[in-house]
């Protein structure tokens, strides 16, 4: 292992321009510097735009997977067929990405391979606040966490070095203030990273027993050398202050640090695993009180105080949430956080879009009392008051098997009033496994994919049932209701969400079979529906609140009764079908 490439400096690469870059912008254009020719990725906010803006590079081979082990396997085959490559997730996506990740480290590469991560810290877009600098712990992979975007061009170039000439795999971990914030970012030419010779070596590249007892051997030599590297690496970086107090810290917390606490003496990190340990005694040394400030999870302060470090951190900050400059102000140097407004404010629930086709399923699930597994999408809307249409939801593709699991419980008398919901992307990533499982024990659960055409959630992404690629060219277009035959299912229907009457008569009869049912309510995103329709209109309203229940931005309350909203209203007729009184006309009949 080369240490003239691991203490080398960065940032002395000559740029030609600066631009404003998102986090996420930046990473990308490092990894096109870098020479990266493939990517493959899966959606998942706050990393989406990684890929996104990849795909505009016409030198590299792009594409989204069905989902992040998938993603994870061709972006290893890439680099075992010598070409650097990058796959890019959210922190849950690790989870699903984690099989491969695992054995990867152990095989190593021959391309460099990057795994770039976006943590969640405060759940705004996501079910949990995993910390995956944990999965790097656990994997012996080192992982970079850049704290601007300067830093994410320049560690993810660094990354593809490291990955080389370390032969593992490098996670590169951002977390959400990081990913979609903008600074200057040293812009330069693209260095095209030769294709390297694939040699066939099973003692290295199949992980047999035998051969895996081996490799584990170089995993951990390769940490041994790094943990004594990293004292040496210019990416973790002392500046000496006022020395009555040090922080350690890294990434987004960096930024808030100085602002808070300028006189502090700081040790920013930019490789968060393995730590440089001697340099943390060092930097300790030299001052008088030692505190970690880090996001999520203490991992970095119980690893130094592991080392017989006095050191202190989250009883400070808490394991919950994100940090701010506000909150280290008021916590470390006891000033008390500003008054953000003097009155309460009204809560603002996202709500489902004017014409959403996923209203009519969730409208008719709450008519008909049924007992809803949910998925994750922005159908996990249709929990909140009034549509409170879903039970659960867990993770990608985990509503089947809820479903399935709730009649092994309950028995089939149960699984009557029981449905599973999903989008058509959340089913290919990880839904028909559980489809399998379910018509192979024999259950008679009713699987409902909202199929809108697109990978909505995220932004619109293509996937395998849209029928078109990263690059919006025609692809192969996965056939979702042949799907669910070769599955094994027999009855399989096809309904317009908009049509309430066949939604609820869809529903009614395929929880009455004996076997599994799925109905796969397909009508396009509204957002993807571009066609002007005339908006719908009230005559002599009546009050009585039933248009209500559809939870319609473009319906509103107004004295003496509802009023719509021309301006949000997509005349999508929802409202006509439920308006017991005739008092709503469809903008088509004026």
């Amino acid at each position: 292992m080369d240490e003239k490439m691991i203490t080398a400096d960065v940032f002395t690469a000559n740029s030609i321009d600066e631009k404003l870059m998102l986090g996420n912008e930046a990473v990308a254009q490092g990894a096109w510097e870098a020479g990266v020719r493939v990517v493959t990725s899966y959606p998942g906010t706050p990393s989406t735009e990684i890929t996104e803006v990849i795909a505009h590079f016409p030198e590299i081979n792009v594409q989204w997977a069905p989902n992040e082990k998938v993603a994870c396997e061709v972006a290893f085959g890439a680099s075992l067929g010598g070409a650097r490559s990058m796959t890019c997730m959210k922190h849950v996506g690790v989870n699903v990405a984690a099989d491969p990740i695992f054995t990867a480290a152990y095989t190593g590469v021959n391309g460099g391979m990057v795994i770039v991560v976006a943590d969640d810290p405060a759940m705004h877009s996501s079910q949990n606040e995993q910390d995956s600098r944990y999965y790097a712990r656990a994997a012996h992979i080192p992982m970079l966490e850049p704290s601007d975007s300067r830093e994410c061009a320049a560690f993810a170039k660094l990354a593809f070095q490291m990955s080389e000439e370390l032969d593992t795999p490098i996670f590169l971990r951002l977390t959400t203030r990081i990913a979609h914030a903008r600074s200057v970012t040293p812009v330069g030419e693209r260095t095209e990273a030769a294709l390297k010779p694939y040699q066939k070596d099973m003692m290295k590249n199949v992980m047999m027993p035998a051969m895996a007892k081996k490799r584990h051997l170089h995993v951990e030599q390769r940490e041994t050398f790094l943990k004594e590297a990293a004292n040496r690496m210019p990416i973790n970086v002392v500046k000496m202050r006022e020395t009555s107090v040090g922080i350690i810290t890294s990434g987004a917390c960096y930024e808030y640090v100085r602002d808070a606490l300028p006189y502090a003496s700081t040790l920013k990190l930019g490789m968060v695993y393995p730590l440089p340990m001697k340099l943390i005694r060092e930097f300790a040394s030299k001052v008088e009180r030692l505190i970690v400030v880090e996001e999520l999870e203490g991992l970095m302060e119980k690893d130094i105080a592991a080392a017989g470090i006095a050191v202190e951190g989250k009883k400070y900050t808490g394991i919950q949430g994100e940090l701010s400059v506000e909150k280290l102000k008021n916590v470390l140097n006891g000033e008390p956080m500003p008054e953000i407004h003097t009155q309460e404010l009204p809560g603002r629930p996202p709500v489902l879009c004017p014409g959403c086709p996923h209203r009519g399923v969730f409208y008719t699930l709450n008519k008909l009392n049924m007992r809803v597994m949910g998925d994750i999408g922005c159908y996990t809307l249709a929990a909140l008051p009034p549509l409170s249409a879903i039970d659960a939801c867990l993770c990608m593709g985990a509503s089947i098997g809820m479903a399935s699991g709730m009649e092994r419980a309950q028995g089939k008398a149960f699984s009557k009033s029981t449905v599973a919901v999903l989008g058509d992307s959340t089913f290919i990533h990880s839904g028909i496994t559980s489809l399998v499982d379910a018509v192979y024990n024999q259950e008679s659960i009713t699987v409902i994919i909202l199929d809108n055409r697109i990978t909505g959630m995220t932004g619109h992404q293509q996937n395998p049932a849209t029928g078109f690629d990263i690059h919006h060219q025609p692809a192969p277009q996965l056939n979702l209701e042949k799907l669910a035959e070769s599955c094994g299912v027999t009855d399989v229907r096809i309904v317009d969400p908009f049509d309430l009457k066949a939604m609820e008569k869809a529903v009614r009869e395929a929880a009455a079979n004996e076997t599994v049912s799925v109905i796969i309510a397909r009508r396009p995103c509204a957002l993807l529906d571009k066609t002007v329709h005339p908006s719908c209109r009230i005559e002599g309203c009546k009050n009585c609140g039933a248009c209500m229940k559809l939870t319609c931005p473009a319906i509103e309350r107004a004295e003496g009764g509802v009023r719509i909203n021309p301006a949000l209203c997509i005349g999508c007729g929802m409202c006509v079908q439920v308006c017991p009184f005739k008092a709503i006309k469809s903008g088509e009949d004026a």
